[in-house]
């Protein structure tokens, strides 16, 4: 066990200016003392395809390789069309395969999500979360932070300015490596 929880941020969306990419901006500022996080990028990753897990495209394996050895995930992430992105499903896919070296097994897991609308990207909370149980991750249930009319609470320089936000992802990075520590006790 290290001395510090290492935490890999995923960003759902790959829009420049992206909300969830200022949310998550902000989780790296807000990280506790006793942890470090770092996103780990999705734009580069080609569309899955079965065929090439005997030789995984290396911005495939870059991903693996950084879920694998994180001690927890956190994911920000918008919702497209009731669910979840295409992007983000497709690394997700990556990460869990082959079926034998599944790198999101046993990880905890939390979630943060902002949409303009006023579900706060709520529905891709709960599709992200199904997955969860197929890759048998360990989901964080509170505090969710599910954020609603998210522009209003980004200042012109692109980061999250809305103070209760920027409190609600401390809360949440602090439950998640409280619930890391315990699971790494088990």
């Amino acid at each position: 066990m290290s001395d510090k929880i290492r935490i890999v941020g995923i960003v759902g969306s790959l829009r420049n200016g992206s909300y969830n990419r200022a949310l998550m901006n902000a989780a790296v500022e807000l990280a506790p003392e006793n942890a470090t996080l770092e996103i780990a990028e999705i734009s580069e990753i080609p569309v899955y395809n079965q065929d090439d897990e005997k030789k995984m495209p290396a911005s495939a394996m870059e991903f693996k390789r950084k879920v694998k050895e994180a001690d927890a995930i956190l994911f920000a992430t918008p919702e497209y069309n009731y669910s979840i992105p295409g992007g983000l499903k497709n690394a997700i896919d990556f990460a869990s395969r082959p079926y034998t070296d599944n790198s999101w097994e046993g990880k905890p897991v939390a979630i943060m999500s902002a949409s303009n609308g006023m579900l706060g990207a709520s529905r891709a909370q709960y599709h992200l979360r199904q997955t969860f149980v197929f890759l048998n991750m360990h989901a964080l249930n509170k505090p969710e932070v599910i954020v609603p009319s998210v522009a209003q609470k980004i200042g012109a320089d692109g980061r999250l300015a809305d103070e209760h936000t920027r409190k609600k992802i401390k809360e949440l990075l602090e439950a998640l490596v409280a619930f890391t520590i315990t699971l790494q006790k088990k």
